[in-house]
């Protein structure tokens, strides 16, 4: 009752006051004042007089984050914690114990720790749970855990973590932490050259001229630029990024929004490194925003040959607001628009389902639009590559097998019980893939499939018309298939969960660099690449 009294009540007032600033808030002076006034005298008389004591601030923030969870997964609020954690991702430096780390309601996980940096130096490992930092026991903090390993270059924080079940201590001497936009670089071949870009934040555009004419002197005549698993970042470093590439003044993005001011149109102003070198670009459907107005301009533009996997469908454009105190908001301003008008958001925030689910937007309601050349391509759902590989999408079981992160866990176990000291002679085998079936066995895993769950509702529904007599042994004999079908499906996927958990294991033995070193000498997509790159006539073909 009372989170449900705290959305009905509370939402109303923050969706208004939302604009307090903007152009709804001067159209709709009377309204808003009106529903301030409501709100606030509400407000009052539920804290006087609730029957139990009441915390306004715990009913402010469940208000926020419930109004907020009612638009779209990118409008948020920040307390100063947040705003200075947002303020690091895209300065892309910061000062702590130099590892990604995963927080959770009782613990902190380590998920990667970066190279030679002060976790790694203190000898902690990828699964290693931190359960006590200082004195404060994780599950004891009220806020984000993962703020208590931060601090002053030259501090130290104790931490007490468990390692394969035993628990141990560590003295982590922090420091200051530089976080690469382009963690790796390297020739793939004797004249094709390849760039990882992770992230776009200040140095992301410097980062990869650097690495250009680095591998450009080394003799690439042809590139390979890795977008994949890229969640984006800043706006204006996508442009630049593009820039590269293409000549000045050229369009790369439009954003369009209700209010005017963030009407905006975004070209290229400087002078490019080369556009004439051939051009690969890889994605999955972990590329989002920023990547995808990379790819989707790039594309657009004729200027490179796309592939992968449908990219995630991010087209919608944040800014940051100064609230009180110290707070900010990160607010949806406006939808962005490739140079051939293409908006590409996969998935309709505002008209939602029965269930409250956004929905995505049919492939039959996609519009058409034209590349600089004539080329036909799509919004709707993401920046579709030019060639589609069956082998950069997840199937539905290993999608489900890495939500419990039963990859991250094998490869726990696979590290301690197991040596691997070179990486060029590294492999799984058909044991370890019995073993990896074995270990989801033993860890419980099982999904449900939307089939499973499109047949349940249908027998609840014969169980209202009272059919679930006749229908009953049909029902069963479909749920038995289906369970026939996972047993068999991880079989099915077998190169895909071996490609997962091998990428997973070398990084826990050579680190994030010795992982995009494996990638250049196995990986699929890269070698598809380079395939591509190889003939002249075949890479002009996808551009024409």
């Amino acid at each position: 009752m009372k989170k449900l009294l705290q959305k009905r009540v509370l939402i109303p007032f923050f969706a208004l006051t939302i604009f307090f600033g903007g152009t709804a808030f001067k159209s709709d002076f009377f309204e808003i004042a009106k529903q301030i006034e409501i709100f606030t005298t509400l407000f009052k008389e539920l804290n006087m007089n609730y029957v139990d004591e009441t915390n306004p601030g715990d009913l402010m923030d469940t208000a926020i984050k419930s109004m907020l969870a009612d638009l779209d997964p990118y409008t948020n609020y920040y307390n100063e914690q947040d705003v200075e954690s947002a303020r690091i991702n895209n300065a892309g430096d910061y000062t702590g114990i130099g590892a990604n780390v995963l927080t959770l309601k009782d613990r902190l996980v380590i998920i990667e720790p970066y190279k030679d940096y002060a976790a790694d130096k203190a000898g902690l490992k990828a699964g290693d749970e931190i359960i006590k930092v200082d004195n404060v026991t994780v599950a004891d903090f009220k806020d984000d855990a993962g703020n208590l390993l931060q601090g002053g270059a030259g501090t130290s924080v104790e931490v007490t973590y468990i390692r394969q079940g035993k628990t141990q201590n560590a003295t982590i001497q922090r420091e200051a932490v530089d976080i690469h936009a382009v963690p790796h670089y390297s020739m793939v071949n004797e004249n094709t050259g390849y760039i990882v870009l992770r992230k776009f934040n200040a140095k992301t555009s410097a980062e990869t001229k650097s690495a250009l004419r680095d591998l450009k002197n080394q003799g690439a005549e042809k590139l390979i630029l890795d977008l994949r698993g890229n969640p984006g970042g800043l706006l204006r470093e996508a442009v630049n990024v593009t820039n590269i590439f293409v000549p000045k003044n050229q369009l790369v993005v439009t954003t369009k929004s209700k209010v005017k001011k963030y009407n905006k149109t975004y070209y290229t102003t400087n002078e490019p490194m080369d556009t004439e070198i051939p051009l690969v670009v890889l994605i999955d459907g972990s590329s989002a925003s920023a990547s995808e107005i990379v790819s989707g301009a790039l594309q657009d533009l004729d200027r490179a040959v796309v592939i992968g996997a449908r990219s995630f469908g991010k087209g919608l454009v944040q800014r940051p607001k100064k609230l009180t105190y110290g707070t900010q908001m990160k607010i949806t301003i406006s939808r962005y628009y490739t140079p051939s008008g293409r908006c590409i958001q996969a998935l309709d925030y505002w008209n939602r389902d029965d269930n409250g689910k956004a929905t995505r937007t049919k492939q039959e309601n996609y519009n058409a639009f034209k590349t600089k050349k004539g080329r036909t391509v799509y919004d709707g759902g993401g920046v579709q590559p030019d060639l589609e590989l069956d082998e950069t999408k997840l199937s539905p079981i290993t999608k489900a097998i890495i939500n419990e992160n039963l990859i991250f866990k094998y490869a726990t176990d696979y590290y301690y019980n197991n040596s691997v000291t070179q990486l060029e002679t590294f492999k799984l085998s058909d044991t370890d893939f019995k073993n990896f079936k074995n270990f989801l066995k033993a860890n419980n895993f099982s999904f449900e499939t939307e089939t499973e769950k499109a047949f349940a509702n249908a027998l609840a529904v014969a169980k209202e018309e009272r059919l679930d007599k006749e229908v009953n042994t049909e029902y069963t004999s479909l749920i038995s298939s289906l369970n026939s079908y996972k047993d068999k499906a991880i079989d099915e996927n077998k190169a895909e969960l071996l490609s997962l958990l091998s990428d997973e294991i070398v990084k826990r033995y050579f680190y994030r660099e010795g992982l995009y070193s494996y990638y250049v000498a196995n990986n699929f997509e890269i070698q598809k690449g380079v395939e591509i790159l190889k003939n002249p006539s075949n890479y002009l073909s996808y551009l024409d």
